[in-house]
């Protein structure tokens, strides 16, 4: 009985981890070739909110966030990993992305919270972070 129920949370999941997870696999990979003005723009974006990524060299800076997309990925795309530690690292980068959102001039309408035509790609992460808060809870739950 209990394995069943186990097994329906882990069914709930599904969903989410499946179309997040390709989306962080599709992502990592297309910057894994990214060439030196794609790297350097990236960066520049990154570090006009985030200075201290300033100091990175432009092409590991890539390299980074893509593994870290791709690993992002295999949390949530491998069920042997919890809920909670997928939901863990999707808010994690979510959050990081969010405060591109939030402070970077042109993403926003002035005085609001809703995206430019430019912030849509941006927007999305708030998505991301709701999912990411359902599978911590959700893993949360599976554990009581």
């Amino acid at each position: 009985m209990a394995s069943g129920l186990a097994w329906r949370c882990s069914a709930r999941q599904i969903p989410l981890r499946l179309t997040t997870g390709v989306f962080f696999l599709n992502s990592g990979l297309s910057k894994r070739g990214a060439d030196r003005a794609t790297a350097e723009g990236l960066q520049q974006f990154a570090a006009a909110t985030y200075p201290f990524l300033a100091k990175q060299d432009a092409q590991k800076f890539v390299r980074l966030l893509s593994a870290g997309e791709i690993a992002i990925a295999a949390t949530l795309l491998l069920p042997v990993v919890p809920a909670a530690v997928a939901g863990a690292a999707l808010t994690a980068f979510s959050v990081g992305t969010i405060g591109l959102y939030l402070r970077t001039p042109g993403m926003r309408q002035e005085g609001s919270l809703r995206p430019t035509e430019q912030g849509i790609a941006l927007a999305k992460d708030f998505w991301l972070l709701g999912i990411g808060a359902s599978l911590i809870a959700e893993g949360v739950h599976e554990h009581r």
